[in-house]
């Protein structure tokens, strides 16, 4: 009896279409894969996480967040979307220069690791107020291009305190020679930073007398109306007071297209992830290589279209071979 009734349930349709539907589910449960050729990228992120940085010019999910928040958010979403085998290095800059934080690691087997330093990243590891995107930028290059990884320079391009065009970084030597990205953050509208207490707690908005409005280093930038405010000892830089809105901050996109410019590396302005995500997946970044591509998702998709043919409404039909 119980031979009998087994030997309907083979020949039922129902049966085998979930017979193969368990097999699929075996099959993605020992991860499946096949070898194919794809573009790869190593890519190391320098974040500025300078005061200008915690300007609050972004939304998400309708609320305001700050620069350096929104580009976490981003990166860490961007990291599960490039391909297995592909790498991701991270620095952080402020003052003068880029420091390192983590080679170049895997994107598949360390996700978890990398997810978490970049969460963690935060503008109280700033070792220095001041802000020399130049500068910054300048030392990144000569210290990172080493690792041979795409540097990707993630800043609002804010100069503090301002530059003084005497000594503007040289690139020359730059261009051409190694491959990178400049991303712009932050609105093209000037809005207030936020200003902290020592235990990080928001105290107000930076005002006019809180930052200097010009440079007052090496040898001063004279305009012809300076000329009888300037005292070779006491006031090289002129006596007149100076102000402006540096205690206000946005996105100096011309400065940064012109920092582009020089390195011959690509700009880019965050809006969102889709237009960074392809971006960076630019072919000037890749680089073709055979790698294991994961097919479980294929054997899932397979698993539940069987199931759903399992019960599919198909008449009498009961067995395959009728």
């Amino acid at each position: 009896m119980l031979s009998e009734h087994l030997q309907k349930n083979i020949h039922d349709h129902r049966f085998l279409l979930l017979l193969l539907a368990l097999a699929a589910m075996l099959a993605a449960f020992v991860k499946p894969s096949i070898v194919r050729e794809r573009p790869v990228y190593n890519f190391t992120f320098v974040i500025d996480i300078t005061r200008s940085m915690n300007t609050r010019d972004y939304r998400l999910n309708d609320e305001a967040v700050s620069r350096l928040d929104f580009v976490k958010r981003q990166l860490r979403a961007l990291i599960p979307k490039l391909p297995c085998q592909s790498k991701i290095g991270l620095a952080v800059f402020t003052d003068r220069q880029a420091s390192l934080l983590f080679e170049p690691l895997e994107v598949c087997s360390a996700r978890i690791e990398i997810d978490r330093v970049i969460e963690a990243l935060d503008w109280r590891m700033a070792w220095a107020a001041d802000s020399r995107i130049g500068k910054g930028l300048r030392h990144a290059v000569d210290t990172l291009t080493p690792l041979d990884t795409t540097l990707v320079f993630v800043t609002d391009g804010q100069e503090a305190p301002p530059l003084n065009p005497r000594y503007r970084s040289d690139f020359s030597d730059v261009k051409g020679r190694f491959r990178g990205m400049i991303v712009g953050v932050g609105g093209l509208n000037n809005v207030p930073i936020p200003k902290y207490d020592k235990r990080g707690k928001q105290i107000g908005f930076y005002k006019a007398d809180d930052v200097p409005h010009r440079s007052t280093f090496g040898i001063p930038n004279r305009l012809p109306t300076d000329a009888g405010n300037v005292h070779a000892r006491n006031a090289p830089f002129g006596g007149a007071k100076v102000t402006s809105d540096q205690h206000l901050s946005r996105l100096y996109e011309p400065y940064l297209q012109q920092l582009s410019n020089e390195t011959g590396w690509r700009y880019h302005r965050l809006k969102n992830l889709k237009q960074w995500s392809r971006a960076l997946r630019n072919p000037a970044f890749a680089e073709m290589r055979r790698v294991a591509v994961d097919i479980r998702s294929y054997a899932a998709a397979a698993a539940l279209c069987l199931v759903a043919l399992a019960y599919l409404p198909l008449g009498r039909l009961t067995n395959i071979g009728a």
